[in-house]
């Protein structure tokens, strides 16, 4: 895990896929604050057995086998690395142990605000996550 960043457990009873889509909708909800509209770009994925980055011109999504190998290490405890950037703005994400991780490297204030963002949602009953989200990272949910 990096140095400086911003950390949340979230052991609440959610499927692999619910806790990582909302991570990732709360991270670019808030990233887009500074950024404005600019795309959320997967730049890497980095498990214990694989390296994901896109092709030259094209985008990273998170197609069922990226998601197979994220879960197979999430589920045993293994970091699964993020690299994302939206804008100007370049997101470290980590998970490991159901602890997502977070850090910046232009503005430090996102970090925060998304781990709060998160306890907040953690705590409701029905996340709030945009019906539009999961086919722009291509997750079938």
């Amino acid at each position: 895990m990096l140095r400086d960043m911003k950390s949340i457990k979230i052991d609440k009873d959610m499927d692999f896929e619910q806790k990582l889509l909302l991570c990732l909708y709360w991270t670019n909800r808030k990233a887009v604050r500074t950024e404005g509209c600019a795309p959320f770009l997967i730049k890497k994925i980095v498990t214990s057995d694989a390296t994901y980055a896109p092709e030259p011109g094209k985008f990273l999504r998170l197609s069922n086998d990226i998601l197979k190998n994220i879960e197979k290490n999430m589920e045993v405890g293994k970091t699964v690395e993020f690299k994302i950037k939206i804008g100007d703005e370049n997101l470290d994400i980590s998970f490991q142990n159901n602890v997502f991780s977070v850090s910046t490297k232009r503005n430090k204030e996102i970090e925060e605000e998304i781990v709060e963002k998160l306890k907040e949602e953690i705590e409701r009953e029905k996340q709030n996550i945009c019906s539009s989200f999961p086919q722009r990272v291509v997750i079938d949910i």
